[in-house]
């Protein structure tokens, strides 16, 4: 039922400011009025969508949270597709949409209406939440809220012995062709 009303209701209220300003200023400015907001529109979406890209990939290479320059980046993109709608009601809301101080508010309002049920991750037969929940031989080093995760590795120059065999072309003749497993027949 809520999601019908903005598809009943929007129309009409666009229907009556298109009448309202079309009095006032004429039907030709109104219509240019609407075109120029497409443009606008569709600049708005390329460019600032383009620097909300940037803003989030310098938020990530700064270690920074990237959830508000992408939300950041989203309303603006829903900005820019309400002022290419034709329409004034909703070029104005998209209009509104680029002030920053207002894109603010309206993340506050949608964080609060946003729950988090449950956040984790997990591997193969147990699920392990986020603050370490590991079963023995997965256990961390060190704070787990400092960021670093402690990790080993070993250089290997040549793979061990069985492995080296199969990798040349050099074969016993009427031996298996390269590239034939056993398990497929050819």
């Amino acid at each position: 039922m809520w999601l019908l009303l903005p598809f009943v209701i929007l129309p009409i209220v666009e229907i009556a400011l298109f009448i309202q300003v079309g009095g006032a200023i004429g039907v030709l400015p109104t219509i240019l009025l609407v075109l120029l907001s497409a443009v606008a529109g569709v600049a708005v979406m390329r460019r600032q969508g383009a620097l909300a890209m940037l803003d989030v990939q310098r938020a990530m290479q700064e270690f920074r949270d990237p959830s508000a320059p992408m939300a950041h980046g989203a309303l603006i993109m829903v900005a820019g597709a309400l002022m290419v709608i034709p329409g004034l009601f909703t070029s104005a809301v998209g209009v509104l949409l680029l002030i920053p101080a207002v894109r603010s508010l309206v993340m506050r309002w949608m964080g609060r209406k946003v729950r988090v049920s449950g956040v984790g991750f997990g591997y193969p037969g147990r699920e392990a939440d986020v603050m370490g929940d590991f079963p023995s031989g997965f256990g961390r080093r060190g704070n787990s809220r400092d960021g670093v995760i402690d990790g080993e590795y070993s250089v290997q120059d040549d793979p061990p012995a069985p492995v080296r065999e199969g990798l040349t072309d050099d074969r016993p003749a009427g031996g298996p062709r390269p590239g034939s497993s056993g398990w497929t027949r050819h």
